[in-house]
């Protein structure tokens, strides 16, 4: 791979992967996930997955560390969703103090 391949899939992958801290950031402010799409999130985290295994085979470094941070954000995505779910609504008796 030429260097100046290499550099641009380092841009790419930098500001592909810089676009989803917003999120992290917004999902640990509003301890709020249930505006987000589990299949959205996990079918995206399988795809990373499997791009980080192409970069792998390739040995492609800006694939694979693009991939890497991006699977971590993906992961801290979904367990934040995970952690600040929504509780089930209680019933009107466990609500009713007297």
């Amino acid at each position: 791979m030429s260097a100046f391949a290499e550099t641009l899939g380092f841009i790419a992958g930098t500001l592909t992967t810089v676009a989803f801290v917003p999120q992290v950031v917004r999902l640990r402010r509003v301890k709020r996930g249930d505006d987000l799409s589990w299949w959205t999130f996990g079918t995206f985290t399988i795809g990373v997955v499997l791009w980080l295994a192409y970069g792998l085979s390739l040995d492609a470094a800006p694939i694979i560390v693009a991939n890497v941070v991006m699977l971590a954000l993906a992961l801290t995505i979904l367990f934040l969703k995970w952690r600040y779910r929504a509780a089930p609504p209680r019933s009107s008796d466990e609500s009713d103090p007297t």
